[in-house]
C-alpha cells in the first residue's frame, strides 16, 4: 500500500495532471504497467481523467483544420461563381471589335459627296432650261420621282456655296445629309435623304429646306489689361506685322523665335489698331492684336481696300526683349 501512495505522489510532483501516466504512455516501466493493471488498467478514476485531457488536445487540432478546410471550400466556391458572373458583364460592357467592326455601317463620306453633288444641279435651275434639268436629275433619283423634283418649271435660282453640316444615319443603307448651302443671297439648311448600298446610292425623296443654325450670344469677356505692357509692345508688334505681311525673313527672325512664316506679300501692313495684354507672367504672355491689311489692288477679283483681322499671339521674354512665339486666330469677342 505504501508503494502505490509513493506512485501517485511521485506523478503528481512530475507535473502532468492527476491521474498519473495513462496506459498506453510509451515510457511507462515495466513495473509501472504491472501496478497500472493491479489499478484495473485505468479504465477508470482518476487514469480515465488522465485520457479525457490527453484525448481534447487531440480534438482542438481536429476542429481547426476543419475550420480552415471549410474556408478554403468557401474562397474556391465563391471565386467558381463569380468568374463567370465578371466575364458576363465584362463582355456586356466591352463588346468586342470584332462585332463593331463586322456590322455594315452608313457610308457618310461617300453620302456627303454624293448629296453635294445633287444639291449643284437641284439648286442651280432656270425656266429658260427647264427642259434640261430632267436629264441632269436623273442620275440621282430613285425610280418613281417626279423627273423635275417639285419643280414648277418657272424662276431661277443660283447656288453660292454648299458645306456638309451632319449626317444622320437611321440604318446602315438610309441616312440624311444636310448641308449648310447659300443660294440666292440666303443662308439655310438642306437635308437630302439619301439610300445606299454596295456603292450604289439614290436620292430617295424630296430635300427639305430647313433654316441656319442660330446666331451665338457671345458674352463680353471681362480683362484686367497690362496698359504699361500694351504700350511697351507697340513699336515690336508693328514692325513684326510689317515683316509678317512681306514675309521678311531676316526681320521675322528678329522678332520671333522660333522664326514664324509669313504672309508673302499678299497684303501689305496698314496699322495696328489695337493691342489687349492681359496681366499675368512677366516672361511670357497671351495677348491679342487687331491689324490693319491693305489688299493690293489689281491682283484677280480684288479691287484694293482695307480688312482689318484679330490675332492672338504667344509672347515671350528673352533677354529684355520681347518675341512673338505663335500666332494664331483669337478667340475673343470683338471689342472685348
Amino acid at each position: 500500500m505504501a508503494r502505490r501512495s509513493s506512485g501517485v505522489v511521485d506523478a503528481g510532483a512530475s507535473g502532468y495532471p492527476p491521474g498519473g501516466f495513462s496506459p498506453a504512455d510509451p515510457w511507462d516501466s515495466p513495473d509501472e504497467k504491472g501496478r497500472r493493471g493491479k489499478r484495473g488498467g485505468g479504465s477508470g478514476g482518476r487514469d480515465g481523467d488522465r485520457r479525457g485531457w490527453g484525448g481534447s488536445g487531440g480534438r482542438w487540432f481536429i476542429y481547426v483544420g476543419r475550420v480552415i478546410l471549410w474556408a478554403f471550400l468557401i474562397v474556391v466556391l465563391v471565386n467558381g461563381v463569380r468568374a463567370p458572373f465578371d466575364r458576363f458583364t465584362a463582355d456586356r460592357s466591352n463588346p468586342t471589335t470584332t462585332s463593331d467592326t463586322s456590322k455594315p455601317k452608313f457610308p457618310e463620306a461617300a453620302a456627303s459627296a454624293y448629296a453635294l453633288s445633287f444639291a449643284g444641279v437641284y439648286l442651280n435651275y432656270d425656266q429658260a432650261t427647264a427642259a434640261d434639268r430632267p436629264k441632269l436629275l436623273a442620275p440621282f433619283l430613285a425610280g418613281g420621282l417626279d423627273p423635275q423634283l417639285g419643280w414648277d418649271g418657272t424662276g431661277k435660282s443660283v447656288l453660292q456655296s454648299a458645306y456638309v453640316a451632319s449626317v444622320r444615319a437611321d440604318d446602315a443603307e438610309h441616312g440624311v445629309v444636310t448641308l449648310l448651302t447659300r443660294a440666292n443671297g440666303r443662308l439655310f439648311q438642306l437635308a437630302v435623304p439619301v439610300y445606299a448600298k454596295d456603292g450604289a446610292m439614290a436620292i430617295t425623296g424630296r430635300p427639305a429646306t430647313l433654316p441656319p443654325p442660330a446666331t451665338a450670344s457671345v458674352p463680353a469677356v471681362a480683362q484686367d489689361r497690362d496698359s504699361s505692357l500694351e504700350t511697351e509692345l507697340q513699336q515690336p508688334l508693328t514692325d513684326f506685322f510689317k515683316a509678317y505681311a512681306a514675309s521678311d525673313a531676316g526681320s521675322l527672325q528678329r522678332y520671333s523665335d522660333p522664326p514664324v512664316t509669313g504672309l508673302g506679300a499678299s497684303v501689305t501692313f496698314g496699322q495696328l489698331k489695337e493691342i489687349i495684354a492681359p496681366r499675368g507672367d512677366a516672361a511670357s504672355r497671351t495677348i491679342t492684336s487687331t491689324v490693319v491689311w491693305q489688299i493690293p489692288a489689281g491682283q484677280p477679283k480684288t479691287s484694293g481696300g482695307t480688312l482689318e483681322q484679330t490675332y492672338q499671339l504667344t509672347m515671350v521674354k528673352k533677354g529684355g526683349y520681347w518675341f512673338v512665339r505663335d500666332i494664331q486666330a483669337s478667340t475673343l469677342p470683338a471689342g472685348s
